[in-house]
């Protein structure tokens, strides 16, 4: 193959692969975006910390039994817990 031939199938591929990328850019693109924001939105608003701005403790007696009291404490403090 002559070198003006190399050089145009190599400036083809790379064309071919950049214009590739920008269509593919452009169609999965706004799906991610919007498949991003619309989860973090949804938990947002299902906590009730996050929607009221105040640590609210679960106090469901199953849930207690297994809490240390260090956390109890936390919680009872009003205190995003850091214990297990």
């Amino acid at each position: 193959m002559n070198r003006m031939r190399k050089m145009i199938v190599g400036a083809a591929m790379a064309g071919s692969l950049l214009s590739g990328g920008v269509i593919g850019a452009a169609l999965a693109g706004p799906l991610a975006a919007s498949a991003a924001t619309s989860s973090n939105t949804a938990a947002a608003a299902t906590s009730p910390s996050a929607s009221s701005g105040k640590f609210v403790p679960n106090e469901d007696p199953t849930h207690e039994a297994g809490e240390s009291a260090a956390r109890e404490a936390q919680e009872d403090a009003g205190q995003v817990p850091t214990v297990p």
